[in-house]
């Protein structure tokens, strides 16, 4: 059984994941998204700008030959090579010639693939010298996971060169180098190889659980969100984390129906579910179990527990009072703004309104787009100009996102505090509206799934904020237009969804009994 750096990395983020990837049916992957490709590419052109420093040498063997490749790296540390890139190790109870055939060898056969061997002072088997590990990440901080791996090849080259790294190292986006504490995290890594090996050994697939930030790019989602949907599972319930998910199971609470009838006090007893998180998911099961929205209790008596501004009857909540906030109710002229951003650029190049004139009856579309980072200042300005038109009409908009940006764009381009600042107080933040009032029966509280359950859809259904960052990179290379109009679509449609789910919104609690 080969266990690759690859395979450890991605077992900590998910078991199942490493376990499809090994016995797996390949046929039912889904084929890379453009954003995991492009996420991809710029992994490669940020290794390959670290390692235009790094002058290296790199071992010849044919592809996937491991053996042979192994071998080729021995003979270059042996040779005290200042730099090996892309250096194959290999560790096995079993001295690793004597194995025929290393893919498929009954024996655990570890494979550690670093970014870069650099060679330091110190003892080895090879002489004075030693060899650090080094990898290349694109992310902005060292991980846990990234560390992990980083002292898994200290683990290996220590048997590999008959001495112990001190450290082992990473480099960083914006070429930050961090050193990996290997006495604190060789141990760690240690209990999740014997994990994974376990797993893999066992070849019983891992239970499904749908967590979509980890899960979203994963090759296997589709299998497995299928899997999910068809045992109704609970990890599809909003709230429902790892944690949760555990205790509930150790509670004999496998189902939505169960997790529905559950006693708010019986919940409470267990720190997973304190500060109001029982009520919630508990309305939550209620909510998705009979496709329903209901009111939801006030935060304050959720995070105490309590649910004394609802009353359940005939399965489903109502409120006792019959109130609309005035931030929700309906003004003559209404604005809805999406932004869309590259954030490797830390461009905001579209920004997108569209303004409602209910005395009049009609709505209309604004696109202020900047086809380069030369135009943000301008369709900021123009921005500022339309929202001025209408000097008192509520800006609604879905997420933070917004109003962080006003307070970026006014900081980098020197705007007035009278431009700007009264804007804030004028936004509205529809996300945050509908999960103080209602619960949902959606499995996550993004714009998508709120607006497509009150019925709305987007022109292309497959468009999404990663999915945009992709295509405007390609508009920069090719300058092809089609491109930046499906953005301007997609943005239009964002708009047009945000006024739809606040609609709803203010229309279920004017009729909530």
């Amino acid at each position: 059984m080969l266990i690759t750096d690859q395979k450890l990395l991605f077992y900590q983020r998910c078991s199942r994941r490493t376990y499809l990837d090994v016995y797996g049916d390949f046929s039912q992957k889904d084929p890379p998204s453009d954003f995991l490709l492009k996420l991809m590419q710029d992994s490669f052109n940020f290794q390959q700008t670290i390692l235009a420093d790094h002058p290296y040498q790199q071992p010849d063997y044919p592809k996937r030959n491991w053996f042979l490749g192994a071998q080729a790296t021995l003979n270059l540390m042996k040779q005290g090579v200042e730099c090996i890139h892309k250096g194959v190790l290999l560790l096995s109870e079993e001295p690793i010639e004597n194995i025929q055939s290393i893919e498929s060898s009954s024996q655990v056969i570890l494979l550690s693939y670093p970014d870069l061997l650099v060679k330091h002072p110190g003892q080895s088997k090879f002489g004075d010298w030693i060899y650090i590990p080094t990898d290349i990440r694109l992310g902005k901080r060292p991980k846990l996971d990234y560390q992990i791996i980083s002292a898994f090849h200290a683990y290996v080259l220590a048997e590999v060169q008959g001495g112990k790294p001190e450290k082992s190292r990473l480099i960083l986006r914006t070429k930050r180098v961090c050193d990996v504490n290997l006495n604190q995290r060789i141990p760690q890594m240690q209990e999740i190889l014997t994990d994974c090996i376990e797993t893999l050994q066992k070849q019983q697939e891992p239970e499904v659980f749908i967590a979509r930030q980890k899960c979203n790019l994963c090759q296997w989602y589709s299998r497995c969100y299928a899997s999910a949907q068809s045992q109704n599972h609970l990890s599809l319930l909003p709230g429902v984390t790892p944690s949760r998910y555990s205790r509930l199971q150790t509670l004999n609470i496998t189902t939505v129906d169960s997790l529905a009838e559950t006693s708010l006090d019986f919940l409470l007893n267990y720190p997973e579910f304190n500060e109001g998180v029982a009520a919630q998911i508990i309305q939550q099961a209620g909510a998705t179990l009979n496709n329903q929205a209901v009111l939801r209790s006030s935060p304050e008596n959720l995070k105490n527990g309590k649910s004394i501004d609802i009353k359940i009857e005939n399965n489903s909540v109502k409120s006792v009072l019959n109130y609309l906030p005035n931030v929700l109710q309906r003004s003559p002229i209404e604005l809805y703004f999406d932004i869309e951003a590259q954030p490797e650029l830390n461009l905001d190049y579209l920004h997108g309104v569209l303004v409602v004139d209910r005395q009049n009856n009609t709505q209309k579309l604004y696109s202020f787009l900047a086809e380069s980072k030369a135009e943000e200042e301008r369709i900021w300005s123009e921005f500022l100009n339309l929202v001025w038109t209408y000097p008192i009409a509520p800006i609604f908009h879905f997420c933070d996102y917004e109003s962080q940006t006003i307070k970026r764009l006014a900081k980098v381009y020197n705007t007035p505090d009278y431009l700007w600042k009264p804007l804030l107080k004028r936004l509205i933040d529809i996300h945050q509206q509908v999960t103080y009032w209602v619960t949902l029966p959606v499995e996550s509280y993004a714009l998508k799934p709120i607006a497509r359950w009150m019925g709305f859809e987007w022109n292309d259904p497959s468009a999404n904020g990663a999915q945009c960052v992709y295509w405007y990179e390609q508009w920069l290379k090719t300058g092809d237009r089609t491109l930046l109009d499906t953005i301007v679509r997609y943005n239009q449609d964002d708009c047009q969804a945000t006024f739809h789910v606040k609609e709803w919104l203010t229309n279920f609690l004017e009729n909530v009994d």
